[in-house]
């Protein structure tokens, strides 16, 4: 019941963020048109007269609008974060009971001790291991859409990204996994995810399908 409640809780947050994104997206397309000022242009011409080729009051409006918008998609943003991460702390999966074997399932999950006694015995480990033994997540999957390319590929909500194809911790992420994504169209893409303490490898291959983008999942910096 509790899982099932935090669930509902966490779709009404992503269908509010939603809604947020295209009113933002529609105060922007008014504000970036032809012959607007843009998100930060000036209102004033080159002599300092207000310009008279636009309604300043309404521009004004709008850049208010859009600012209070955002503030409140981080807002939204980060209690879907949240809601998550007890989601997955109140639902336990069965991977978590095999955490001392070190084994995720029947296949490629190990968990992050695991690791760490195969590293000691002398025993070798792949080099995606190697990396990920120290690797910091991130990024969250924090919204994912059925039959998407993510979700059949192995991603799930809560999913914490260690490493994206070439893309690890460090600045301009978002870019940085869009750029991947398009690089890498119809080509598997390695992904290592912590997920409830397990480190999983896994296979993405960004392709078309019937929803938005190319992975239909969305993916918050953390």
């Amino acid at each position: 019941m509790v899982a099932t409640n935090l669930k509902a809780e966490a779709m009404k947050l992503m269908d509010t963020r939603s809604a947020l994104e295209s009113e933002m997206n529609s105060i922007i397309d008014r504000l970036t048109q032809p012959g607007a000022p843009g998100l930060s242009g000036n209102l004033v011409d080159s002599e300092g007269f207000p310009r008279s080729d636009i309604d300043i009051p309404v521009v004004r409006a709008d850049r208010l609008k859009l600012a209070q918008l955002r503030n409140h998609y981080k807002e939204v943003t980060e209690k879907i974060e949240q809601t998550i991460q007890v989601l997955h702390s109140a639902k336990l999966s069965p991977a978590s009971t095999h955490r001392d074997t070190g084994i995720v399932g029947s296949s490629q999950g190990i968990s992050a001790s695991s690791v760490a006694e195969v590293a000691n015995s002398g025993r070798s480990i792949n080099a995606m291991d190697v990396d990920v033994i120290g690797g910091r997540p991130f990024a969250m999957v924090d919204e994912i859409s059925e039959a998407s390319p993510a979700a059949e590929d192995g991603l799930q909500l809560g999913d914490q990204i260690i490493k994206f194809g070439t893309v690890e911790f460090g600045d301009a992420l978002l870019p940085k996994l869009a750029a991947e994504a398009q690089t890498n169209r119809g080509h598997a893409i390695p992904v290592v995810v912590k997920r409830q303490g397990d480190l999983i490898n896994l296979s993405v291959t960004p392709r078309e399908w019937q929803g938005r983008g190319l992975l239909g999942c969305h993916f918050s910096i953390l």
